[in-house]
């Protein structure tokens, strides 16, 4: 069996919205880039604004949902991706988000 280590794993939730994040180093088959991930922010018990997520990493590659739509990305590395997410959630949330470091 794969190890996966985990890198971030928290959750926080501000009126009415909440940020999901999950990143994981791994030697898994499944992700081929090496990287467990998901990175999302939504409304709590409601709509996906913003994921990036690689859930299907061998049969669709790298994804990045919104409300309306889901494209499939070239993965940048997890670092920059991590940092593409924040952002773009700073700049359409109107929620100030306090990010681990």
């Amino acid at each position: 069996m794969a190890s996966y280590t985990t890198i971030e794993d928290w959750q926080d939730v501000e009126d009415g919205y909440v940020i999901d994040v999950t990143i994981r180093q791994t030697e898994d088959k499944k992700y081929p880039c090496g990287w467990d991930y998901s990175l999302h922010h939504g409304e709590v018990g409601g709509d996906t604004i913003l994921r990036y997520d690689n859930a299907h990493e061998q049969t669709k590659g790298h994804e990045r949902h919104t409300r309306n739509d889901v494209e499939i990305i070239e993965f940048p590395g997890m670092l920059t991706l991590y940092d593409r997410f924040q952002r773009e959630i700073e700049e359409m949330s109107p929620v100030s988000w306090n990010w681990s470091e």
